[in-house]
């Protein structure tokens, strides 16, 4: 298909303060994420007639020039299998500001880096009157669970300031390796990307690094593994498995930070992926009500579960505290 023509786009008060990469990611549907910032760095996209960097905040007022863009192979629409046929059973909840999603396993939030759609390019097929989805925030590739979906720029700010604020609650659950002895614990460690030279992102634990908190406790206890609640109380890129693998006790499936002989053993107990899932998000909006969803654990995790057991599935352990049942989504 030909090049579309030159666009111009008249930014008003509901995208004020997004990012000029995150907007045209979003206006752009379909076209690689790696092209879009090509056309940024390159000039072509302009503001107001001046060149301006992919981080840019956009302002009420702005006028934003979107070159020609060959879009048509692209699609998401043509690229997208019946996205509703099984998205549309994932969304734990949805209003007028914000949609819940149970993200599975496997799925990238967005396309790029060799994955030509994700999550939020398939919400968009799925609701095509909905002109200003954008993330909230992100999972990696292999977290099931819980991710939230902004419908409105208004909303997308909110949440923000929320997690800026520390007023987000996320909780997740994970198989880590040996049995966790540390009862309750706060891991109050900084973190530090690094990107290396094939642009794979990989995360230590550095005084030079960003400031991350991650509460863990113990849920149930098995001879060679652990469950664990994980709290965030920030969200840095792969926090959870960096901290855990720092304390000695790295998620199972996690080929990065991980144990390649305990993800062999859990492999025998048919683990086919990271064993880390968003349970649940919660919020209270400023203007009063609250928002609370729950994802339970999926099927295949329960299984690996139930195969670690020593003892009928919902028995007691050690700690007198029952494994976690599913929970159903609900908002207030």
């Amino acid at each position: 298909m030909a090049p579309t023509a030159t666009e111009y786009a008249d930014i008003d008060a509901e995208i004020a303060g997004q990012r000029l990469d995150n907007f045209l990611l979003g206006r752009l549907k379909g076209v690689p994420r790696s092209h879009v910032y090509r056309l940024i760095r390159s000039g072509q996209v302009r503001v107001n007639s001046g060149r301006v960097r992919p981080h840019h905040r956009l302002q009420a007022g702005d006028r934003v020039r979107i070159p020609p863009v060959a879009r048509g192979s692209m699609e998401p629409r043509e690229a997208l299998a019946d996205p509703p046929a099984w998205l549309e059973g994932r969304i734990l909840y949805e209003d007028q500001r914000v949609i819940a999603v149970d993200k599975p396993s496997g799925l990238a939030v967005h396309g790029g880096s060799g994955v030509s759609w994700g999550l939020i390019e398939a919400l968009r097929v799925l609701r095509p009157k909905e002109h200003h989805l954008q993330l909230v925030h992100r999972l990696d590739r292999g977290t099931s669970g819980c991710l939230l979906v902004a419908k409105r720029r208004s909303a997308l700010r909110t949440v923000h300031a929320l997690i800026r604020e520390g007023q987000v609650e996320k909780r997740y659950l994970s198989l880590v390796r040996d049995q966790w002895q540390h009862g309750e614990k706060l891991v109050d460690l900084p973190l530090r990307t690094d990107v290396r030279r094939n642009g794979e992102r990989h995360v230590t634990v550095a005084a030079t690094g960003k400031p991350a908190r991650s509460r863990f406790r113990p849920v149930d206890l098995f001879p060679h593994a652990s469950l664990v609640e994980v709290l965030l109380e920030t969200g840095r890129t792969h926090q959870i498995r960096v901290h855990a693998a720092h304390m000695g006790h790295p998620v199972a499936g996690d080929e990065r930070y991980g144990d390649p002989a305990f993800n062999t053993r859990l492999a025998a107990k048919r683990l086919k992926r990271l064993f880390l899932h968003a349970s649940s998000l919660s919020l209270d909006w400023p203007e009063g009500g609250s928002l609370s969803v729950s994802a339970p654990l999926p099927d295949d995790l329960t299984r690996v579960l139930n195969r670690l057991a020593s003892k009928p599935p919902g028995a007691r352990n050690r700690s007198g505290t029952r494994r976690p049942r599913p929970k159903s989504a609900a908002a207030r």
